[in-house]
């Protein structure tokens, strides 16, 4: 008992996106928070979110993705880590390190065994929006490192961003791995590199990992994986919407459809309907009608060309102080510093 006592010492929760009560007095304010799905849905062509991707099921299937052996992000991107880790902790020093979308922070263990070495105390920011992994995760975290403070945040990015909790040490390090950003169009990417650089102070570090481009059948065959799991955690969406909003969404009367679409430079997924059919999310007194082959598009996932994404960065000020690839430049990881605005009166 007195070990978890100082384990929950050593833990802080913050929740910013919490399950509404389901009951009437809450009908507005739930139909306020899912106006994003009752958008998409009533768009043409319809769309998700690809937040809601990630209830707890959904961040499992997730964790079983990244192992599968067409699935080369996770592993490339943990291979760079494993290769260049010290030289992230030597560019940076000591720093608390802030991680969007940690999920299982499985890759974040290189990055905490690193900076752990060091003598200043380590400070850890998972955030992510389900609460469930997030849980589970900070508490096998501090039971991996007995010097390490966690505080978890359950949220989305943008409201995580522009909540983030004050500074424990004075130096900051902001990481967005898994190639994340790739889900964002130009329009989110511009105003999600504007909130970055918002949320660090002039000086510090913000750490991206990103997909690049490389040959389509390598591309699509990671996104139509033999044992069905990315088909499952597609289709997951429909099943999150059913509990959280009261759905009827038949999960039986749509397909996994993903392909590589060369203009854009993106994988794009999308649930296909096999039939016509309508269906309600009572809850956002919402009804919608498809028709056979009809499609929602659920996610993309954007291919970067390296020298135009470092232009992208920099335009932000966030400058790109090294860039690391694999030996096959599938993956790359960016190490950028928060310059400063002349605008802000700085030096």
């Amino acid at each position: 008992m007195k070990t978890q006592i100082k384990e929950y010492e050593r833990l802080r929760w913050i929740n910013l996106d919490a399950d509404l009560p389901e009951s009437d007095s809450h009908s507005e304010e739930l139909r306020q928070r899912g106006s994003d799905i009752i958008d998409g849905l009533r768009s043409n062509p319809k769309t998700l979110p690809s937040r809601y991707f990630y209830d707890d099921l959904g961040s499992e299937l997730f964790e079983q993705i990244t192992d599968l052996p067409e699935y080369y992000p996770t592993r490339t991107e943990q291979a760079i880590l494993d290769d260049y880790v010290s030289e992230i902790v030597a560019l940076t020093g000591a720093c608390e390190l802030v991680e969007l979308g940690s999920g299982s922070s499985r890759k974040t263990h290189t990055l905490l065994t690193a900076y752990s070495q060091l003598e200043d105390p380590l400070h850890y920011y998972p955030i992510d929006v389900s609460a469930g992994i997030l849980r589970t995760t900070a508490l096998q975290l501090l039971n991996d490192y007995p010097k390490l403070n966690v505080c978890g945040v359950a949220g989305t990015y943008e409201r995580a961003l522009a909540n983030l909790p004050p500074r424990m040490v004075q130096n900051r390090m902001l990481m967005f791995l898994g190639s994340t950003m790739g889900n964002l169009d130009d329009r989110s990417c511009d105003l999600f590199l504007t909130q970055v650089q918002q949320a660090l102070q002039p000086g510090e570090f913000f750490l991206l990992g990103v997909d690049l481009q490389k040959p389509i059948e390598i591309l699509e065959a990671a996104y139509n994986d033999a044992q069905g799991l990315t088909a499952a955690f597609n289709l997951n969406i429909l099943r999150h919407l059913n509990h959280r909003f009261a759905g009827d969404f038949n999960l039986d009367n749509f397909e996994h459809f993903a392909f590589f679409n060369t203009t854009a430079s993106q994988i794009e997924m999308h649930l296909r309907s096999l039939t016509a059919q309508t269906a309600k999310l009572k809850d956002l007194d919402l009804e919608i009608s498809l028709q056979a082959g009809e499609t929602i598009h659920t996610e993309i996932s954007r291919k970067f060309n390296l020298p135009a994404l470092t232009d992208m960065l920099a335009a932000h000020a966030l400058q790109p102080l090294k860039v690391w690839t694999d030996s096959q430049s599938w993956f790359g990881l960016i190490l950028c510093q928060r310059q400063c605005l002349l605008s802000n009166g700085c030096p």
